[in-house]
């Protein structure tokens, strides 16, 4: 029998498989039992009601999507008082993802958000900042450094910071993030794109340009994903691309402790399932006892500051 258990930080989880926010909620449940996953993560949360973004809101790219959402959220008081009680009957943890237009918002949310079943604060600092002509937070390390640490004081349960691919120094932004008290990084959210439609002359996304995410995103965040890991002495979370066990094993290969799965979730519903099945199946082939043996098991990886040499 092969041990799926994993630890982020310590928090425990029954197997490293979850939902990237975004493209999970309530409704799921009606597909797969959710105590087989080895957390929930929620769409991110803002303490103020928000419509999201012009329509059209999702395109079809090749071996990708691209979404322009905009964050709708009906604000922190509805998520505690609907969402949370839905969740509390499940045994696995709950991570809460939160966004605000400031650092002090961000540590606003959180503390509103210390209350039973809730795990584990996500904070998306991928989201614009109003304090830097609206770059997102973890676009650099100083303004990652502020918010995380206005969060960590703002909160004593775990703390996991989602990244952004569009950084061009990804691995300075992780040891921001770790400084400044993060438990565990997210890397990474979608990469910021566009496209046109030349039948109409027009964008394919109400607001011009949105993220990408699917499969054609793997390769860059698996890289980014291990650049992290061995920037850090914390935890990681690969995300981005993954739809198979084999996707999942490579992002562990490369460094991270757990992934989390979200655009393969429209095309499969029962995606996360899939995925774990199969990395049990994949561990039990390869003679593999406990799954945590696959985080940073690449065979001929090179150190961060070697690899930069390289270039």
């Amino acid at each position: 029998m092969v041990d799926l258990a994993v630890k982020i930080g310590n928090v425990s989880l029954a197997n490293p498989v979850m939902p990237a926010s975004g493209t999970f909620a309530e409704g799921l449940a009606q597909v797969i039992s959710f105590d087989q996953l080895g957390a929930m993560v929620t769409k991110t949360i803002t303490a103020e009601l928000r419509g999201g973004n012009p329509t059209p809101r999702v395109a079809e790219v090749g071996q990708a999507m691209l979404n322009s959402i905009g964050i709708p959220s009906k604000g922190v008081g509805y998520f505690i008082e609907h969402a949370l009680p839905f969740y509390q009957q499940f045994k696995c943890p709950l991570v809460v993802s939160v966004s605000a237009p400031t650092a002090d918002g961000f540590a606003d949310i959180v503390q509103l958000l210390d209350l039973p079943g809730v795990s584990i604060i996500e904070a998306n600092i991928s989201c614009p900042n109003i304090e830097e002509d609206g770059n997102a937070f973890a676009m650099q390390p100083r303004s990652t450094a502020i918010v995380v640490g206005k969060l960590r004081k703002a909160t004593n349960k775990p703390l996991w910071v989602k990244l952004t691919p569009n950084s061009t120094d990804i691995a300075a932004v992780a040891r921001a993030a770790e400084n400044a008290g993060a438990d565990a990084l997210v890397v990474a959210n979608t990469i910021l794109a566009m496209s046109i439609d030349v039948e109409t002359f027009r964008p394919t996304l109400g607001n011009i340009m949105g993220g990408l995410s699917g499969p054609a995103l793997k390769p860059i965040t698996l890289r980014m994903t291990y650049q992290c890991a061995k920037a850090v002495n914390i935890p990681v979370i690969g995300c981005g691309g993954i739809s198979t066990a084999e996707d999942a094993v490579e992002y562990m290969l490369a460094g991270a402790s757990a992934v989390q799965i979200g655009t393969a979730t429209f095309v499969r519903p029962r995606s996360m399932i899939d995925v774990i099945e199969g990395l049990a199946a994949f561990c039990d082939r390869k003679g593999i006892k406990r799954i945590d043996e696959l985080t940073g098991a690449m065979a001929g990886g090179l150190h961060v500051s070697e690899f930069e040499a390289a270039q």
